[in-house]
């Protein structure tokens, strides 16, 4: 017994060091990029700002927020996030529970049609092709309704619908209840859980997203937070004189000397970066359960 509890003590031990470790991994970037967008010009070029900022400054945000791009690209992420997590949680839904049904004509070849797709696809140039005969490109439907269906996710659906006892979807057809009724009142207020957990996912995925942007939209006003951002990153020069974002100036000169550029870069990373992290919190408690039950049948 006395070996087990210091084996077990041993164990505690090790795991509080590697998580430890794994904080401090993660948590030191964040810190520094917070850190730097706050600290003074002279600070910055010396390399000193660890994770606490030095000769605090708000000049970098002050300055980012001039620029008309950061707000449109605020909404037109928070409507391309939204919109495209909605109806991926809908369409996924609405494809994965007639899975679900037993007898149901179709089913196998629908299923057998849906793994070949996990396995091969057409490719950038095919996809780019049918979005332009969809007459879909420069618009913000190309933002959302590519990503409606996900193989992976409608099989992990289906799983999770799988897990829901029967006799509460046969007491509901014994009501009268149809399919619709059913998924609407019984399955999906049961999968909360599940919806949490791809949600996130969801919404995470989307507001990362700029390549989907950079291949589809050339109108700046349609731009993602994370075009601005990529925007920001690549015209910014070393001068700290003036950068551009997009067709808009923007001046970068703090009061008695010239603003570092890589201030402006961390204050947008900052920027881009909080609206996910305030998120974080609110779909925690749902994910390790969404993720596990949604994954094991049984």
């Amino acid at each position: 017994m006395k070996k087990a509890n210091l084996g077990s003590r041993a164990f505690d031990v090790i795991n509080v060091v590697i998580m430890l470790f794994i904080l401090v991994v993660v948590l030191y970037p964040i810190l520094n990029i917070i850190a730097t967008s706050l600290s003074g010009t002279k600070y910055i070029s010396s390399g000193s700002v660890t994770i606490w900022p030095k000769g605090f400054n708000l000049e970098a945000y002050a300055t980012v927020f001039k620029d008309q791009y950061i707000f449109k690209g605020y909404l037109n992420s928070i409507i391309y996030a939204v919109g495209s997590t909605g109806i991926m949680l809908l369409f996924t839904a609405l494809l994965a529970y007639p899975l679900t049904i037993p007898g149901l004509a179709g089913k196998k070849f629908v299923t057998i049609f849906l793994m070949i797709t996990m396995f091969f696809g057409g490719g950038l140039i095919p996809t780019y092709l049918l979005m332009r005969n969809l007459h879909l490109l420069d618009t913000i439907w190309v933002m959302i309704i590519p990503g409606a269906i996900s193989t992976y996710n409608v099989f992990l659906f289906r799983t999770f619908f799988l897990n829901i006892p029967a006799e509460l979807k046969d007491s509901a057809y014994i009501d009268g209840a149809n399919d619709l009724v059913v998924l609407f009142k019984i399955i999906l207020p049961l999968s909360k859980a599940l919806f949490a957990t791809f949600a996130l996912f969801g919404l995470v995925g989307s507001w990362n997203g700029w390549f989907e942007a950079l291949i589809y939209l050339r109108d700046q006003d349609k731009y993602p937070l994370q075009m601005v951002l990529r925007n920001y990153l690549f015209t910014l020069d070393t001068t700290a004189i003036q950068g551009r974002v997009g067709s808009g100036s923007v001046a970068i000169n703090a009061p008695g000397e010239a603003l570092d550029p890589k201030a402006v870069r961390m204050s947008v990373i900052v920027i881009t970066m909080f609206p996910i992290m305030c998120i974080y919190p609110f779909f925690q408690k749902h994910f390790t359960k969404g993720v596990f039950v949604g994954s094991i049948k049984g």
